[in-house]
């Protein structure tokens, strides 16, 4: 399975762009940004978009996304799937022609660009050549972490979260997982903060350690752009060599 790190962030800098990984070239794990890290030709390809939560580090690369697939030549529609709750965002709070057109019904209605789909938490659902599996988390709104999977091998997205458990339970039960993305927002000294956000620290994710799977490859994303230098020296404190932050404009393989 290969995953290609659109961005990596927790938010826009000159340079770091927000969180959205793209696999196999067809699905859209989040999309914080996404054309600004792909060619048009790149961009046509995409058939699915997996979307952890409503926040808009997290979905802001759909709005262009959709424009440059409604000018171009018929295609299938992009699906657009998560939980209920972050569909019923998507719908009322973006594609509502206000803040943005919408795109269930452009260029035609029996054409759309983008469709929506419900995913059901904690089961097992095809998307493309993937398995995914939604499991809530711990953040402000709803929001979900994926277990995705190839049939043989696979990862654990955390998408955005505090402390939390059922994922860890979840992941703790599973083989052939091959990485862990997890995120981690502030530094340490801003512990206050990210637990009123329910974000990650490094001193948050030292203790989240022991509920992870044994001997799997810890990988952050969703650093801060203002606090990356300072958050990057705290998690090479944490002992073991399970942790590296992901790089932007990589492709991993799982």
């Amino acid at each position: 399975m290969k995953v290609r790190v659109l961005g990596a962030f927790g938010s826009e800098a000159l340079g770091q762009r927000p969180s959205a990984f793209l696999i196999n070239d067809k699905v859209l794990l989040d999309a914080g940004t996404v054309t600004g890290a792909l060619t048009v030709p790149e961009q046509l390809d995409i058939e699915h978009a997996v979307i952890s939560h409503s926040h808009l580090d997290h979905i802001a690369g759909l709005v262009y996304l959709t424009e440059t697939l409604a000018c171009m030549e018929e295609r299938p529609p992009l699906t657009i799937a998560s939980l209920e709750p972050v569909i019923d965002a998507l719908r009322t709070a973006v594609f509502n022609n206000v803040i943005w057109p919408d795109f269930t019904k452009i260029p035609k209605l029996d054409r759309p660009t983008i469709k929506f789909r419900t995913l059901v938490e904690d089961a097992e659902q095809r998307v493309g050549d993937l398995w995914v599996t939604p499991v809530p988390v711990a953040h402000t709104v709803p929001a979900t972490g994926f277990v995705v999977h190839d049939g043989s091998e696979g990862l654990i997205y955390s998408g955005d979260t505090g402390p939390t458990e059922e994922i860890w339970n979840t992941a703790r039960g599973l083989s052939g997982i091959k990485g862990i993305i997890l995120e981690c927002a502030f530094p340490n000294r801003l512990r206050e903060l990210a637990v009123l956000a329910k974000h990650m620290t490094p001193e948050l994710i030292l203790r989240e350690m022991d509920k992870l799977p044994d001997d799997v490859p810890v990988l952050i994303f969703h650093v801060k752009p203002q606090f990356y230098e300072e958050t990057a020296e705290q998690l090479a404190l944490i002992p073991g060599n399970r942790i590296q932050i992901l790089e932007q404009d990589k492709t991993y393989v799982f």
